[in-house]
């Protein structure tokens, strides 16, 4: 049998996959052997006993072609796709069934794929396909032999679509955990079990899930709709929702994360600054210097383009050009009776949920003004619902507090009314 020498590729039954020497010392009885897997990049270090040396196998000591013409090919395939992301930048985008596009090219390669440590932010227009720029970015990285345990954050409508695309167009599998599978492996840290994840935000951010999430750590995790994580800042309190204290394990629990959304801006620079502060935390200090910073176009958090900057690699559009007109309506003068309506449905809140004085009571105040609002402007019918429903909860308060029970009014839930998909918000249920 030849000589083990560093740059042989060997293999053991001591490891699952065939190990490439880098470098061989003689240590009295035993062999210190260095070297790394060929398939995950695992490093392997292990004194060998002499005696056990004829069981090692050399997978490859020169290229000599004497084996059968088919082998040789295979085996110089095998060497070429071992090596090819150091000379192929683009392997990924030619291993997928996809076809993308300029401007998924540029983010992918030109943007995220370009920082040491990825923490991004992709806030492209809905229909610029960022799945497939996340599945491009997993790609390099796992063919980069940089990452292996991934986990994919979406809402929960959507894991069964995200699961369909990385399996179709990249060919990774991936395992969705619910409660089901929680209560199956009750007792083990599913988080741990399985290397590629698909799970549900509002499932994740479970005060019983969160402390097992944040033991184990990834290298990527990748989060849709990333804006739904958000945080208020009101004088010097701070509010964190559900799914902002989930986002702010992940970040501490995983080296690489990208963020997508189509709409990460809610109007309030406030919190906008705290949802960047999940990607780096205390990088911009203050929301001033966000601002400068965007307006500079110097921000290396995040890239966003509108469909108006969308091409195809001839240089047409990818959609046709929108135009804005807004039309003027004069409530008064087309239905005085809908606008007393409207007028007493804005005092009837105001008066009605404006009672306490604190911060908190006043941003109900104008939620469920709005609220109530977009329910008018869907039907009188929907008004008429939603004013049912409150009775029905008043009359439930009244009810208990005769029967002695400690009541009060509840709080909207804010995550959900960030969830009301707009067909949601102007349904007549």
């Amino acid at each position: 049998m030849p000589e083990i020498q560093a740059g042989h590729i060997i293999q053991s039954p001591r490891w699952p996959e065939p190990v490439e020497v880098k470098l061989v010392e003689d240590v009295g009885d035993y062999v210190h052997l260095v070297g790394a897997t060929t398939g995950s990049g695992e490093h392997v270090d292990q004194l060998i006993p002499r005696e056990e040396l004829a069981q090692l196998q050399i997978a490859l000591v020169e290229a000599d072609f004497a084996a059968p013409p088919r082998e040789v090919f295979l085996g110089l395939e095998a060497r070429r796709y071992r090596f090819a992301s150091l000379y192929d930048p683009l392997l990924a985008m030619n291993t997928s069934k996809i076809d993308p596009l300029p401007h998924q090219i540029e983010a992918v390669y030109g943007y995220v794929l370009s920082l040491p440590r990825i923490r991004f932010l992709i806030a492209d227009d809905p229909g610029a396909g960022k799945t497939i720029m996340a599945g491009l970015v997993l790609k390099e990285l796992k063919l980069r032999h940089l990452a292996r345990r991934i986990l994919t954050v979406v809402p929960g409508h959507l894991k069964d679509q995200w699961r369909r695309e990385m399996k179709e167009r990249f060919e990774e599998t991936f395992v969705v955990i619910d409660r089901g599978v929680i209560d199956a492996l009750y007792g083990e840290n599913v988080w741990q079990r399985e290397m590629q994840i698909i799970t549900s935000m509002d499932f994740a951010k479970q005060d019983d899930l969160l402390p097992s999430l944040a033991s184990v750590h990834f290298d990527l995790v990748i989060v849709d709709e990333a804006h739904k994580m958000s945080a208020y800042l009101y004088g010097n309190k701070l509010e964190r929702t559900g799914r902002y204290r989930l986002g702010q394990v992940l970040s501490r629990s995983t080296t690489h994360l990208l963020f997508l959304t189509a709409t990460p801006h809610k109007g309030d620079p406030e919190n906008f600054r705290l949802f960047l502060d999940l990607l780096e935390p205390g990088f911009f200090a203050t929301s001033e210097l966000l601002a400068a910073s965007i307006r500079n176009k110097d921000n290396p958090l995040f890239i966003r383009r509108v469909k108006e900057d969308l091409k195809d690699f001839e240089g047409r559009p990818l959609f046709l050009p929108r135009y804005m007109e807004t039309m003027p309506f004069n409530l008064g003068t087309e239905s005085p009776r809908e606008k007393d309506l409207y007028n007493d449905l804005s005092r009837y809140v105001k008066e009605q949920y404006n009672r306490a004085l604190t911060r908190d009571k006043r941003r109900n105040v104008a939620f469920a003004l709005v609220i109530l609002q977009r329910r008018l402007a869907s039907s009188t019918y929907a008004l008429l619902r939603s004013l049912e429903r409150r009775k029905n909860r008043l009359q439930e308060l009244l009810q208990s507090a005769q029967d002695g029970h400690r009541v009060h009014e509840r709080s909207l839930d804010f995550e959900a009314v960030e969830d009301m998909r707009r067909l949601m918000r102007w349904t007549r249920k």
